[in-house]
């Protein structure tokens, strides 16, 4: 499992499955021609996007960013139509460091979208409960409020199993959070209504986890944003906001969907100062 440190604050990744979306839908309306060369893509226009949960492991805490897709979830139908070639192993990952479900004090969602929350919940007696009892959950008000009554648009992707067994875990929040000392939730908007980021900051080091406002490492231009965004202009002055804020702290940007990086580190002019490469 790969790593990165910040300060004392350690990330560690885990495998929460995969999905293989159609490429066009995941860069807007950038030109094939030009996405794909520095994104790889099958035959089918799908590109693979990783659902990986992040361990973030700081004063004694551990802290979950996201779920992943879960492991049987999913139906067949939704299998084959969302690209799983990989569901989650989640528990394995943690189980591996020594730690099980029990040991998560928090959870941080940035939207509550399926790929990024199915795995909060898995099927016990025939019941749908929580994986991580013990957490608290936090996520923007905006979001929450969605989720729970979504519009004919997000529907599709807000599902009432998804939340109803973790409902009395969540912990709303308004503009702003932090959550514990350098770790701060910042609702964004964009992606979806209720968006936020991640911001981690420790002993003069900085990361952002920019979410679905750059998915990849190829989402680096600031007007290549989803189809799949509710409010693109609100992406593209987001994503121009927080690169440039990560450029002038020197921050490493983590990612949640990036099949080559983890995390990545640019210079003003752009250029590849490090990374944190996945390992397949």
């Amino acid at each position: 499992m790969e790593t990165l440190q910040i300060g004392q604050m350690k990330l560690t990744w885990l495998n929460g499955g995969d999905t293989h979306m159609d490429g066009g839908a995941m860069f807007g309306v950038v030109p094939k021609a030009l996405w794909s060369r520095k994104y790889p893509v099958n035959e089918r226009n799908q590109i693979e996007l990783r659902t990986d949960p992040i361990l973030i492991q700081k004063d004694g805490k551990n802290i979950i960013v996201e779920s992943g897709i879960g492991k049987g979830r999913l139906s067949e139908k939704q299998l084959k139509n969302y690209g799983v070639t990989e569901e989650s192993k989640l528990e394995e990952s943690l189980h591996e460091l020594g730690l099980t479900p029990l040991d998560i004090d928090i959870v941080l969602l940035t939207h509550m979208h399926f790929d990024h929350i199915t795995g909060l919940t898995k099927e016990i007696d025939g019941e749908l409960q929580s994986v991580f009892p013990n957490a608290s959950i936090y996520t923007s008000d905006v979001e929450w409020n969605e989720m729970k009554n979504p519009n004919i648009r997000s529907k599709n992707t807000y599902w009432k199993e998804n939340w109803q067994a973790i409902e009395q875990q969540i912990n709303p929040f308004t503009g702003k959070k932090e959550i514990i000392p350098g770790i701060t939730m910042v609702h964004t908007g964009g992606h979806s209504n209720g968006h936020s980021i991640l911001i981690f900051e420790d002993q003069g080091e900085t990361a952002i986890h920019m979410a679905d406002l750059m998915p990849t490492h190829a989402h680096d231009n600031v007007l290549w944003v989803l189809a799949y965004d509710d409010y693109p202009m609100t992406s593209i002055e987001q994503k121009e906001k927080w690169l440039s804020y990560a450029a002038e702290n020197e921050a490493w940007i983590t990612f949640y969907h990036d099949a080559k990086y983890r995390a990545i580190k640019w210079n003003a002019s752009k250029e590849t100062v490090k990374t944190v490469d996945r390992m397949k």
